[in-house]
């Protein structure tokens, strides 16, 4: 992926950035949580859903450094969010426990505003 411009690769990655409003500190945080999961994991580098761990992973990247694996796994967490959170991507929500800890895991926390405004709006046009 290094040195190569591609105008998808920046949709994405502002898609990816926008619905992903938690920094990699909250999202680790939170992945040390037990409501993060619903097994213990004895390592706390390896605490929190795998989808959680992956996305963490893809935040303390330079987009120059990005896997075929983690675009794919973008893919899937603008898909998922923008899916979950429907016409009301906008507008911070409670919704349910459960719900919102599966967002949470993709580190979207929708209590939250969307974190950019240029992937917002890139988000909007391609999922509405």
């Amino acid at each position: 992926m290094a040195g190569r411009a591609d105008p998808e690769l920046d949709e994405l990655w502002n898609e990816f950035h926008a619905v992903v409003n938690m920094t990699s500190r909250e999202l680790n945080d939170w992945l040390l949580t037990d409501a993060a999961t619903d097994t213990a994991e004895e390592v706390p580098d390896r605490a929190g859903a795998p989808d959680g761990r992956r996305v963490l992973e893809i935040l303390g990247k330079r987009r120059t450094d990005l896997t075929d694996g983690d675009l794919s796994v973008m893919r899937e967490v603008v898909s998922t969010v923008t899916a979950e959170r429907g016409e009301g991507l906008d507008d911070p929500e409670a919704g349910t426990d459960p719900w919102r800890h599966r967002l949470m895991n993709l580190g979207h926390d929708p209590l939250r505003p969307l974190a950019s405004d240029e992937g917002v709006s890139r988000v909007r046009q391609r999922h509405h």
